[in-house]
């Protein structure tokens, strides 16, 4: 019997996988649909997210929300997008940022999320931890030049660079990204979130 979306958020909800490694209790942030269209995949909940248990619920997601030319009631609307983090739970914080994500969710819970998102059209790639895992060896040779290729996986793929406040320098450094991908972007998640 083919197990629902539902069931499956409940178990991910409830793992404990890495309960010895992480900083706090788990508290698994993400949030799917059945009808989504897009998934964004970015690295792992980050403090205030890991409080509030809303997925990109920071400065990074206000960033991220007007890349896609998104309200928070749009972004949040999981019957268009589901939010899947490569880690699901807050790894941490050190001395120059946030722990990687927990390398034990996507491998473990991502494969059987897909198979319940039957209507992905377009899966975006925030960050280099969700391009390494899901373009592997077709990465370039770091993130910029990933993202600067990006023709070269869509049109299931749209690799991303963070939107963290931390970024800001690269963006001015790859003034592209604002000039030509933000466009694409927002046209892409137009067209899926209307049609």
């Amino acid at each position: 019997m083919k197990k629902k979306l539902n069931t499956l958020l409940e178990e991910i909800e409830r793992c404990r996988n890495c309960q010895a490694e992480l900083p706090n209790e788990p508290r698994p942030v993400l949030r799917a649909h059945e009808d989504s269209k897009i998934v964004l995949i970015g690295q792992a909940p980050g403090r205030v997210v890991h409080e509030t248990g809303i997925p990109w619920n920071d400065r990074s997601g206000d960033n991220l929300r007007k890349w896609m030319n998104l309200d928070r009631e749009q972004f949040y609307d999981t019957e268009k997008m589901s939010i899947i983090p490569m880690g699901f739970c807050y790894p941490g914080t050190g001395d120059s940022g946030d722990f990687p994500p927990m390398k034990r969710c996507a491998p473990d819970w991502h494969g059987e999320l897909f198979r319940l998102l039957p209507k992905v059209e377009l899966v975006l790639l925030v960050g280099q931890y969700a391009q390494k895992y899901y373009l592997g060896k077709s990465c370039k040779r770091n993130l910029t030049e990933t993202v600067r290729n990006y023709q070269d996986y869509l049109p299931r793929y749209l690799p991303l660079p963070h939107p963290s406040p931390r970024n800001i320098r690269w963006q001015q450094k790859n003034p592209w990204f604002v000039h030509e991908i933000v466009p694409m972007l927002r046209e892409e998640v137009k067209r899926l979130y209307v049609g």
